[in-house]
C-alpha cells in the first residue's frame, strides 16, 4: 500500500511522519521534498531498515503545480532541481531489481516532462497520478517505463470507481498501460 500522504518537515518531525506512516503498514509513501534534502534523508533513514518506498513530489497533476515546479532556477525548471535531490540518494534504496525504493510523483497529465525525468531518476520507480478522471492519457506514458517494465505505477482510482463496469475500467487501463511499458 502506499500512503498518499505528501508529507514533508524539519527533520525531527519528517521521521515521526515516517514513523507513523510506516507504523500505518504502508509499503510506501508520498512525500512533499520541499523542506530540502535533510528531511528526505530523514524519511528514506526509517524507509531503509522497514525496506520501504518513499515518492517525492517532482511535477505534480494539477495544473496549478506549474506556479512553482515550472519556475525557472539556475537555467533549468525547479523540478529538475527536486529531481537530483533524488537522484543523489536513490542508491540509498536501491532494489536487486536494479530499481530505487526512492521514487518520484510525476503527473501523468504533464507527460512531456516524463523523458527528462526519466533520464534525471534513470533507476527511481515513477509514480503516474492524474490518468482518467484528470485526463491524463495512458498511452503517452511511455517513455516513464524506459528499460524496466516496473518502472511507474499508474494509479487510478475516480475513473474506475465512478465507471459503470469498474472490473472493465480496471482491465481497460491495466492493458493499455501493459502494453506502452514492454508486455
Amino acid at each position: 500500500m502506499i500512503a498518499d500522504a505528501k508529507r514533508g518537515d524539519v527533520p525531527h518531525t519528517a521521521t515521526a511522519y515516517a514513523e507513523g506512516l510506516l507504523d500505518l503498514g504502508a509499503d510506501a509513501a508520498t512525500i512533499n521534498p520541499l523542506t530540502g534534502g535533510d528531511a528526505i534523508d530523514s524519511f528514506i533513514d526509517v524507509a531503509q531498515p522497514a525496506g520501504a518506498g518513499l515518492f517525492a513530489l517532482v511535477r505534480t497533476s494539477n495544473p496549478g503545480a506549474a506556479d512553482l515546479f515550472d519556475l525557472e532556477a539556475g537555467g533549468r525548471p525547479f523540478y529538475e532541481h527536486v529531481a537530483a535531490l533524488l537522484a543523489a540518494r536513490a542508491d540509498r534504496l536501491a532494489g536487486d531489481s536494479g530499481l530505487s525504493g526512492m521514487g518520484a510523483v510525476l503527473g501523468a497529465t504533464e507527460p512531456e516532462h516524463l523523458e527528462r525525468v526519466r533520464e534525471l531518476l534513470p533507476t527511481s520507480v515513477l509514480l503516474l497520478p492524474g490518468v482518467g478522471a484528470q485526463g491524463g492519457d495512458p498511452a503517452a506514458l511511455g517513455p516513464a517505463f524506459a528499460k524496466h517494465r516496473a518502472g511507474a505505477i499508474v494509479p487510478a482510482s475516480r475513473s474506475i470507481a465512478g465507471a459503470d463496469d469498474p472490473g472493465a475500467a480496471a482491465e481497460e487501463l491495466r492493458a493499455a498501460v501493459w502494453s506502452i511499458s514492454g508486455g
